[in-house]
């Protein structure tokens, strides 16, 4: 649900009803992962997409008639080889499909987590998918800080604990399942519950004002970051040149890193290639969490920095985060291709990819597909 929180929001506002089909549980290969959300409004508008085209209309069919019935339904969907025109993932996965009517007062409590996604304030939807059918669909609000709204229906110490896993699900900004008996422990078999997290949207510090740092802002927020492009030299460093960027800052590269601070979902692309710069900033930043910390340059230019980087007391291990030269091999010349092949090993360093051709490759095109196979499973 929390996926489609913008458009979600505004439906709220405008007082219309509607039905949010989420995925709970992925196995095998399948398209889009726990979280992804398709939504119907009573004049039959959708928005979303919960399996990239494979089982759409029939979620559609399963929105529609949650809105009639007001009843919260799970629905499993899958392969079949037997009738290849029955609904199924073509591509051999299985998802989990939560659908679950928004109205009236039964509508408040997701209005109220939309609300609060909206206004990018860190928040935890948690709802039953799975358990006894006066249970399924009922839901609990957690903030950071433990308080929440609603209830899950079931034995007091229930709440408890869904809210203490959806806090922790939450600090790592991540939506999945838990599993939990109607009282509240941790036994299987009992309920299970989808926790949708959001948190802000990770940061793409990108150091160097130049045109390839113009196109990598663009890409950045395609891929949904929070972007600042940051340069020491004002006359470079201007919102006129990076309208896409989120945050444009004059300051030393090093300075501005220090006091602005990262996390373990930080990516920094530093596209200065001059040493004065780079030297700074990456003893610095191969200290700090980051997810991906990546540097223009030539080979040339990235032997002299290593070894610039080794007499600053930059360790093996430190320097070993450093992607560089940054980019994948795709042939890159203009700043476009560039800031396409810097993307993609950002995709690749995060979700595991090999950046490999898929065509001949014998590895899996999901590469969370056992993970999710083990949480459908359990």
């Amino acid at each position: 649900m929390l996926d489609l929180a913008g458009q979600l929001h505004q439906w709220a506002e405008e007082g219309r009803e509607f039905a949010v089909a989420t995925v709970v549980a992925v196995g095998g290969s399948a398209p889009r992962g726990p979280g992804a959300a398709l939504a119907v409004d009573s004049a039959g508008t959708v928005i979303g997409s919960v399996s990239g085209g494979c089982v759409e209309g029939a979620v559609y069919d399963l929105c529609r008639e949650a809105l009639r019935t007001g009843e919260s339904v799970l629905e499993r969907f899958g392969y079949s080889d037997e009738d290849a025109f029955a609904v199924g993932l073509t591509c051999g996965g299985t998802i989990e499909v939560l659908v679950t009517p928004v109205t009236g007062r039964a509508g408040t409590l997701p209005a109220a987590a939309l609300s609060a996604a909206v206004r990018r304030e860190p928040v935890a939807l948690v709802r039953v998918a799975r358990g006894p059918d006066g249970l399924r669909g009922r839901a609990l609000l957690v903030r950071p800080d433990g308080t929440g709204e609603g209830g899950l229906g079931g034995h007091p110490d229930l709440d408890r604990v869904a809210a203490a896993e959806a806090r922790a699900l939450l600090e790592a900004g991540r939506t999945g399942t838990v599993e939990l008996s109607a009282e509240g422990s941790h036994c299987t078999g009992g309920l299970t519950l989808l926790v949708e997290s959001n948190v802000p949207p990770p940061r793409m510090i990108v150091f160097g004002a130049i045109d390839f740092a113009a196109a990598l802002a663009r890409a950045g927020k395609f891929l949904g970051y929070h972007v600042t492009v940051c340069d020491a030299r004002p006359v470079f460093a201007t919102r006129a040149r990076f309208p896409e960027a989120d945050e444009v800052v004059v300051d030393w590269p090093h300075r501005y890193l220090r006091r602005t601070g990262t996390d373990a979902r930080t990516v920094l692309c530093v596209l200065t290639h001059d040493a004065k710069f780079d030297v700074p900033l990456l003893t610095a930043a191969l200290r700090m969490p980051a997810a991906f910390i990546g540097a223009l340059g030539s080979r040339r230019t990235h032997e002299d920095r290593d070894r610039r980087l080794r007499a600053e007391g930059v360790s093996a291990a430190e320097l070993a985060r450093l992607r560089s030269p940054i980019g994948l091999d795709l042939g890159a010349r203009t700043p476009e291709e560039t800031a396409l092949s810097i993307a993609a090993e950002i995709v690749a360093v995060r979700r595991g990819g090999t950046g490999a051709p898929l065509t001949g490759s014998t590895t899996p095109i999901h590469h969370d597909d056992e993970e999710h196979g083990r949480r459908a499973a359990a």
